[in-house]
């Protein structure tokens, strides 16, 4: 089977770059499998499909994105101003991470490529269940992570919002629209209207610090 101790990372790893920037539907084994440079039957060694695959990518890539998201929202203050809007700056410390990701992807493939599982929400909304399935737990996971920041903001009167569910839901939409017009446009500078947009959809009773 050849180097089998690194297999299934090295298909993993080239089954998320094609998926970026091929999509899912377009790809076949034979070509992941010669991407990753491994033979077919250590393939089917560890995924008994492509949506197998699919799946375990898609976990592999959250498991990663949750931890920065978790790093962003949670971290300390950035010490800038005098410090209002506190709970929320971990709201812009996560749009700037996500346009970081966007300009290194961008780099490393020359055109933004945008979100790994937004492309997959798209292009399986009408295709394999478990897929689906997986993809509206993990945004629900998203929304319930942003939601812990917005209701931290309205507890000290930094926002006026009704229902930190729906505007935490209104946040993660924004940041899929416009990673998503970041890769139409092919320019992360797309982003640079969420910290401001953000600021007026939650109400923020307090400026932003620069």
């Amino acid at each position: 089977m050849g180097r089998t101790s690194d297999a299934r990372e090295r298909i993993l790893t080239a089954a998320k770059t094609l998926m970026l920037s091929r999509g899912y539907s377009a790809l076949g084994v034979a070509e992941i499998c010669k991407a990753a440079g491994v033979p077919k039957g250590s393939f089917y060694y560890f995924f008994a499909s492509k949506e197998e695959l699919a799946l375990a990518v898609i976990d592999e890539h959250w498991t990663a994105q949750r931890t920065e998201w978790t790093r962003a929202l949670d971290g300390e203050g950035d010490g800038g101003g005098d410090g209002a809007a506190r709970a929320l700056q971990g709201l812009r410390r996560l749009y700037e991470f996500t346009a970081a990701e966007l300009r290194a992807g961008q780099r490393s493939c020359g055109s933004v490529t945008g979100c790994l599982l937004g492309n997959l929400a798209l292009e399986m909304s009408t295709g394999t269940a478990t897929v689906r399935e997986r993809l509206r737990e993990i945004f629900d996971e998203q929304v319930a992570l942003v939601e812990e920041t917005v209701a931290e903001a309205h507890g000290r009167g930094e926002v006026t919002v009704a229902d930190a569910h729906e505007a935490a839901r209104a946040l993660v939409a924004q940041l899929e629209g416009q990673v998503l017009f970041a890769k139409l446009y092919d320019d992360a500078g797309r982003l640079d209207v969420l910290w401001p947009n953000s600021l007026s959809l939650l109400g923020a009773r307090t400026p932003s610090t620069d």
